[in-house]
């Protein structure tokens, strides 16, 4: 079987890498005009925890996000913890909601999930200067995209697969270099080669600092909210949501709003080294599309197509389990008729 995989950020990874675990036989290539350092998901935080996925399913979420989850703990049970990039946190989660907290589909997946009662939440409002009306404490893992992308190249390689950098710009082109399957993990990319205008980016700017005294996340998940996330060697503190804004800017206002909100809740932020500022364009869309599409041609050879993109802000707290469901569909793949459900 020859596969191509259109994509190298973390969706596309996670896809060659599991891919090859279940086929290593199989001619597998990576087609990519980006790799590690540069891709979308380099810049992100890595936080485990589902965000901006607009109406995916609580069933496909749940089942995304836990196989990720034990894949997550896998590592950081073992010696590859620090090169993966994966650190177990303790993560606050807060609401302004006048109708409180309702409890996440996904909360049974991690460790030592609380609700937070209302005196801790009336003793945390004074501290962070806030009005919070519900809020979860838990444990759960970063696992940082600037660590694990190259440990995902390097796995892929060493598995026999083969990286291009080349712009794909439509998926035909792959056809005609007779690949069986193409595997279409292209991010925002998908609204051009897939022709999916339901695609559409969510700006993302967070600022990058030096804060190693921080040893917990704090996330609220109001729009508009701020969030102070713990990495390895910085701190990340954000951000914004902004729907269909391309723009790769630096803006002045939102890094004014990111160190006001996150100095309000930790006062100490104020004199930290700014490291790095930030922008990406997560692929938002209104559900994950995660299926197969094929075409039967008699003058030609069976060919599949296989989606795998529009993870908004989820990328990394989904890629493995959504490469695992790539997996299960290349093994049922029969080349039948089927159709889309775009």
């Amino acid at each position: 079987m020859k596969i191509a995989i259109v994509g190298a950020g973390v969706i596309g990874m996670t896809s060659a890498v599991a891919i090859k675990n279940a086929f290593p036989e199989a001619n597998v290539t990576v087609f990519a005009d980006s790799f590690t350092p540069n891709t979308t998901g380099d810049g992100s935080a890595g936080l485990w925890g589902p965000y901006v996925l607009g109406d995916t399913s609580d069933e496909n979420i749940v089942r995304w996000a836990g196989d990720t989850h034990k894949w997550m703990e896998q590592f950081w049970k073992s010696p590859l913890a620090l090169e993966v990039g994966i650190s177990l946190t303790p993560i606050f989660r807060f609401t302004n909601d006048p109708k409180g907290y309702s409890k996440p589909c996904w909360v049974p997946l991690v460790y030592g999930s609380q609700e937070l009662s209302q005196d801790e939440l009336k003793r945390i409002n004074k501290e962070y200067k806030s009005s919070y009306t519900g809020g979860w404490q838990f444990l759960s893992y970063t696992c940082e995209p600037t660590k694990l992308l190259p440990w995902l190249m390097k796995t892929f390689k060493s598995q026999s697969g083969k990286i291009v950098r080349r712009k794909i710009n439509t998926l035909d082109e792959l056809k005609r270099e007779k690949y069986n399957v193409i595997v279409n993990c292209s991010g925002l990319g998908a609204r051009e080669l897939a022709k999916d205008p339901q695609v559409t980016p969510v700006r993302g700017q967070v600022s990058r600092v030096n804060a190693s005294w921080i040893f917990h996340t704090l996330l609220e998940d109001n729009d508009g909210g701020n969030y102070i996330i713990t990495n390895l060697e910085s701190v990340i503190l954000g951000g914004t949501k902004q729907k269909n804004d391309f723009s790769l800017s630096i803006r002045e206002e939102d890094s004014k709003f990111i160190h006001d909100g996150c100095t309000r809740m930790i006062p100490a932020l104020k004199t930290s080294e700014i490291l790095t500022e930030w922008v990406g364009l997560r692929p938002g869309r209104p559900q994950i599309r995660l299926e197969v599409e094929f075409e039967n041609n008699k003058n030609s050879q069976d060919f599949a197509i296989i989606h795998n993109y529009g993870h908004g802000g989820s990328g990394v707290t989904l890629c493995w389990g959504c490469a695992l469901n790539v997996v299960e569909i290349l093994k049922n793949l029969n080349f039948t008729n089927y159709k889309s459900k775009l």
